[in-house]
């Protein structure tokens, strides 16, 4: 089945100014995106008469929505968004990050540049945000500012009372916090939070390590104390994607829809998988790929058009992509994939 086009108009922040885009969360007629660098989320409203277009974006500071350390040009590198019972739940990679070698860089350079590594503590986020609902729909609220039966915002430590200290000396996880996200190393791509009758707890998809075959989702359980996220508790599952990580994750119903594809910088593959039940139910040690359900293949380009976003419209799935091949770009606008309904 050929998908349908969907057009957001993205303005100055268009791929076509080097922007990309690693993750979407849509409520009603609101969709927030994650840019690939930067500190900002997006916030999108549907064109009105039931379009499959979105309108100019206006961005989301984090740091004004969040208490978060440094200011800003900081990356938090956010992956995954969700948005249930009134907030929007934001998760940063977590990844260390090896220097890129650009085009035209001498050979003898590219062996020094490539064994730099950085930590990325900026990237350590993860956090929660009360909505208020407004005449355009939900809006975040400034940090410190409650919302009526939400709280305010709160964010989980990023140092040993947060993730990084709980996988510190785990046996499967812990030697890679330190590896570079692209390097199979930790990264956290994808975010879904589950109901309140399955454990209520935040699941975050890892893009790496992939362990021999099986990715990984992270149960984390947490609770608000006014501006800060208590963790609880994590849980490990494996899941056999047959050698892919997590790049996505959304909640369809019951279902949880994984959006699987390379953990390295590879062009594909790439597809949608539904995990039966894993959104309402308690999730299994392991989900072996027999227990996997294909929803769809994915195209991906040479290069480019690796797919990163993954949301549930009432239309259907939509992909969005990283890397946007030229077909996806129309001036400010970036094309995205919408697999119908009936899929």
């Amino acid at each position: 089945m050929t998908p349908l086009p969907v057009r957001l108009h993205l303005g100055s922040y268009a791929p076509t100014a080097g922007l990309d885009l690693s993750g979407v969360a849509v409520t009603g007629d609101t969709m927030f995106l994650a840019p690939d660098e930067g500190s900002a989320l997006l916030r999108l409203r549907r064109e009105p008469g039931g379009s499959l277009g979105w309108e100019e974006p206006e961005e989301v500071a984090l740091t004004e929505a969040v208490a978060l350390k440094g200011g800003p040009e900081d990356e938090v590198d956010a992956e995954g968004l969700d948005v249930v019972d009134g907030c929007l739940w934001v998760a940063g990679s977590h990844s260390a990050k090896r220097k890129r070698v650009k085009p035209g860089t001498a050979l003898d350079e590219i062996g020094p540049r490539i064994a730099e590594v950085s930590p990325e503590k900026s990237r350590r986020v993860l956090a929660r945000l009360p909505l208020r609902d407004g005449a355009d729909g939900p809006r975040t609220v400034p940090a410190g500012q409650e919302v009526a039966g939400l709280g305010e915002a709160a964010r989980l430590p990023a140092g040993k009372r947060g993730l990084w200290g709980a996988l510190a000396d785990d046996e499967h996880l812990g030697p890679f916090l330190g590896i570079p996200g692209k390097d199979n190393g930790f990264d956290v791509e994808g975010l879904a939070v589950r109901e309140a009758n399955a454990g209520g707890g935040v699941v975050l998809g890892l893009r790496g390590p992939v362990l021999r075959g099986w990715a990984v989702l992270l149960e984390v359980a947490v609770h608000a104390d006014g501006a800060a996220l208590v963790l609880d508790g994590v849980t490990k599952h494996f899941v056999d994607l047959e050698g892919l990580g997590v790049r996505d994750l959304a909640r369809d119903g019951d279902d949880l829809l994984v959006l699987a594809g390379p953990t390295m910088v590879l062009d594909g593959p790439a597809r949608v998988v539904r995990l039966r039940g894993a959104a309402s139910a308690a999730l299994p040690p392991a989900i072996t790929a027999g227990e996997v359900e294909v929803v769809t293949e994915v195209a991906v380009g040479r290069g480019c058009d690796r797919p990163e976003g993954l949301a549930v419209l009432p239309e259907g799935l939509l992909v969005l992509h990283d890397t946007p091949a030229p077909h996806r770009l129309d001036g400010d606008h970036l094309v995205g994939d919408l697999w119908p309904a009936a899929m």
